[in-house]
């Protein structure tokens, strides 16, 4: 019942709300490399997005770029195992799919000037995980210096039955 009282005297009340009131707005200024920040991504938004296709009839009948470069960083769309003509290959094989679609994604990057070096992040969907696991080794000889960040999901479907991995990748590449 004392704790209350003191609360109540008018002096405390006001101690008690300056303080409030100064707390809440250091809270909401904003530290100077935020902006510093933002100015760079408006940068990069700035700069034309360079489209590419590595099977220009098959990307447009499903309605996707199979990447998209904007200034040093590259969007890389899910590999997975076909021919030019959009076919499922490889069914069956998790393991040929898996070098099938780095194959794919290697054309993607020397197209750019890039090499697996330059990738930063590589998502993998797979129809099965335990099988993805086991053959994964594969992926050492594609990754000589270290492997990037990403994401290994099971997922119920791709976009065909046959497909049993996709993998997509961020780049980024400084320019020379």
């Amino acid at each position: 019942m004392k704790t209350l009282k003191k609360i109540t005297k008018p002096s405390t009340i006001i101690l008690l709300l300056f303080s409030l009131t100064v707390t809440l707005q250091s809270c909401e200024q904003k530290p100077k490399e935020t902006s510093i920040a933002i100015e760079k991504e408006t940068t990069i938004e700035n700069e034309k997005p360079e489209y590419f296709s590595l099977r220009p009839e098959v990307e447009k009948a499903y309605g996707y770029s199979h990447a998209v470069k904007i200034g040093n960083n590259i969007k890389i769309s899910g590999a997975v195992s076909m021919d030019d003509e959009g076919n499922p290959t490889a069914i069956g094989d998790i393991e040929q799919q898996m070098k099938n679609c780095y194959a794919d994604l290697g054309k993607i990057l020397k197209h750019y000037g890039c090499s697996f070096d330059d990738v930063v992040k590589e998502d993998i969907f797979t129809t099965d995980m335990a099988q993805m696991l086991e053959k994964s080794a594969y992926r050492a000889e594609v990754y000589k210096n270290g492997f990037p960040t990403g994401s290994w999901l099971e997922v119920k479907g791709l976009a065909l039955p046959e497909f049993m991995v996709e993998i997509e990748l961020e780049v980024y590449h400084a320019k020379n």
